[in-house]
């Protein structure tokens, strides 16, 4: 019928809701606050992306962490420790590991393959999410993508397809992390969710929320940026 004719595609669906966060590329202020049942702590990161190329993000707050970054180019990933001057590199079997001590990992924050390329989209139908009808697609890693998750599903409003939730799955189909999207308004131009928050299953008492204070998309960035010497002696 005519309802079915107007249904996007799965891969429309992703790719939408990728390009709107991410952009072709990216820079920004962001807020990460790390919740355990222990204690609470609050990093203020800038970032700089060029997807799914290129990463870089550097501690700007609280002074004991300042300067730690990560620098992600392709398929390799450093952190850099300004304390003891030293570069580590991640390699890729840690890219599933905490991202200072979040519930983000080091592959959520630098994103290792491209979501639209790597995975195979299916848009398996619409439902409620709070009372407002979401399309539910399901992205099944491509046997060749060298991807850390067995299965994500997003939940997209049908209204005006705006992210409302990503749930993680490892290779048994076990659920082990959502991420919830909020507090949308107008930021870099375009209207997009400002906080991020990740909630492992696991560990009830744990959550991670980022939240986006400065975004600005699309502005190119020369590649050169993205540097190990760049990471060590920062020329923004």
């Amino acid at each position: 019928g005519l309802a079915s004719a107007a249904e996007p595609s799965g891969y429309e669906l992703v790719e939408h809701v990728e390009r709107l966060l991410w952009g072709k590329t990216n820079q920004g202020v962001s807020e990460m606050t790390v919740t355990t049942p222990r204690w609470t702590r609050t990093l203020k990161l800038r970032f700089w992306m060029d997807r799914p190329r290129y990463t870089l993000i550097r501690i700007l707050a609280p002074p004991k962490e300042r300067g730690i970054g990560s620098l992600r180019i392709q398929a390799e990933m450093w952190n850099y420790l300004p304390k003891v001057a030293r570069i580590i590199k991640i390699p890729s079997s840690m890219m599933l590991q905490p991202w200072m001590g979040s519930d983000f990992s080091n592959d959520d924050l630098v994103k290792e393959s491209s979501m639209v390329e790597d995975y195979t989209h299916t848009l398996l139908g619409t439902e409620k999410l709070d009372g407002v009808p979401a399309y539910r697609v399901q992205s099944i890693p491509k046997p060749d993508a060298a991807v850390v998750w067995g299965k994500l599903v997003y939940f997209i409003r049908v209204t005006d397809r705006m992210p409302l939730k990503q749930e993680y799955y490892d290779e048994r189909g076990e659920l082990i992390k959502t991420m919830t999207f909020g507090e949308v308004r107008a930021l870099g131009g375009r209207v997009i969710p400002t906080r991020w928050s990740m909630q492992p299953l696991a560990k009830p008492g744990n959550r991670t929320v980022m939240v986006i204070r400065e975004m600005t998309f699309d502005q190119p960035i020369d590649p050169g940026f993205f540097s190990l010497a760049n990471l060590q002696n920062p020329h923004d």
